[in-house]
């Protein structure tokens, strides 16, 4: 059951970023936002998936990542580095005001409280060392993206071969460096088997690239749709 739901995440995902791609710049950083939130919040909560035990935000960190080369590919890589920072400050925004409900004493007849604190409670440690990972990690993707982009459409004429393959690359080698960087530094005091846990994981998410970067041609072919812009021609943000 757990397989569908997983092959239904990912079709949601390529959905909802088509959607926002097709909407423009500040819809795509929004929705990268969310899922960096999303990402944090919902990292401590595992399921059975292939035969293993992993946790249910692989998908999340593939489409986070996804999108921001949507947004470099797109409009420009000002805007992506940019997103990088406001995804940053809008989780530890999360965080703040999400410690800030849980610290108020409720009331008798409250029946939330307690399922609220236990689930953002452990978010401190693991949000601060989930965004120095996630700064890391997008930081190396915007460099190693456009070096694939420009290696791969240097020695070949097919926009197809380096949207795919472009893409397939930097985020299969910088979602490695996430999950070891973050099962070391984050989730090493709470599991006893720190290697399988990278190896299962980093395996669900090449499974998730595969069955996510197709969604790139579509997003190209969305895109032709449009009149040709950049970050300029975008209202400029806030």
């Amino acid at each position: 059951m757990n397989e569908l739901i997983f092959l239904a995440h990912i079709a949601a995902l390529i959905l909802t970023l088509m959607i926002a791609l097709r909407m423009g710049a500040h819809a795509l950083v929004a929705l990268i936002c969310v899922l960096t939130v999303l990402m944090n919040l919902f990292v401590l909560k595992e399921i059975a998936l292939f035969g293993f035990t992993v946790t249910c935000t692989d998908a999340f960190a593939v489409g986070d990542e996804l999108g921001l080369n949507l947004l470099q590919e797109h409009f420009g890589r000002a805007i992506a580095q940019k997103t990088i920072f406001i995804s940053f400050f809008v989780t530890l925004v999360t965080m703040l005001f999400g410690l800030l409900q849980v610290t108020y004493t409720p009331s008798a007849t409250d029946v939330t409280h307690g399922h609220y604190a236990h689930l953002l409670t452990p978010m401190p440690r693991l949000v601060i060392v989930s965004l120095i990972t996630y700064f890391i990690v997008m930081q190396a993707d915007l460099m190693f993206y456009a070096w694939i982009r420009k290696e791969i459409t240097h020695h070949t004429s097919g926009e197809a071969v380096y949207i795919m393959v472009g893409n397939f690359l930097s985020i299969a080698a910088t979602q490695l460096l996430d999950t070891v960087l973050f099962t070391i530094f984050g989730l090493s005091d709470q599991i006893s088997e720190p290697k399988d846990v990278i190896i299962v994981s980093y395996a669900v998410k090449l499974v998730a690239i595969a069955l996510t970067v197709p969604g790139l041609y579509l997003a190209r072919k969305l895109m032709a749709s449009r009149q040709s812009t950049t970050i300029d021609s975008e209202p400029e943000m806030a």
